[in-house]
């Protein structure tokens, strides 16, 4: 099995680094700071699975999911986020992640984990699949944040954390004035008014 660390925190590699490398199936490990990296070592080789932050610079994981599954697709990704909301892990089970972690789990259970996703099985922890129940099989629309993309999805929730918009366009790569309208459209289909309204949104649906 080839893996693929992606994470801008090094400290972090070096972790997952340290623990998978006690599964023998693991034939060869890589590692990769931001999207530009990962994709460089995509262009070399293909990867069995990847372990893939969801909360990097410039380019988001989900938005790294994505293009991983639609060049890819046949990539295992297992993402890892400081954010158990059920919210996060929907989202990335959509977009065709076969697992979804929070950094607080047990080097027992990411190393189970490895092993189920590299056999093309999906993995849900226990505290997430209860709440994960009634979206995954309703089919219908739960949330407002939904409707959102994800570039949508991340400027909403740094706008919901006060973050100003050149801060957010600097992160992104992208003007202010996209961001603007970035901005414009979460208000339109979350029908609110103001950045003071998607705050108070994300902290009633626990998104921040």
């Amino acid at each position: 099995m080839t893996l693929l660390i992606c994470d801008d925190h090094k400290i972090v590699r070096d972790g997952l680094r340290q623990m998978l490398q006690q599964l023998p199936e693991i034939s060869s490990i890589e590692e990769a700071g931001n999207s530009l990296e990962l994709i460089q070592l995509f262009k070399r080789k293909i990867f069995d699975v990847v372990l893939l932050d969801i909360s990097l610079p410039s380019v988001s994981g989900l938005e790294i999911l994505q293009i991983i599954k639609s060049k890819w697709a046949k990539t295992n990704v297992l993402m890892l986020s400081m954010r158990p909301q059920a919210q996060y892990a929907m989202r990335a089970h959509k977009l065709g992640a076969s697992g979804y972690l929070t950094k607080d789990v047990s080097s027992e259970e990411l190393l189970a984990a490895i092993k189920m996703v590299a056999k093309g099985k999906k993995y849900i922890s226990e505290s997430l699949a209860d709440s994960m129940f009634d979206s995954l099989h309703y089919g219908k629309v739960q949330y407002k944040h939904e409707l959102l993309s994800v570039r949508e999805f991340e400027i909403m929730i740094q706008l919901a954390n006060g973050i100003g918009l050149p801060i957010i366009g600097s992160g992104l790569s992208i003007s202010s004035k996209t961001v603007s309208t970035y901005r414009a459209r979460i208000l339109e289909k979350m029908e609110l008014n103001n950045n003071s309204d998607i705050t108070k949104y994300c902290l009633e649906n626990n998104l921040i």
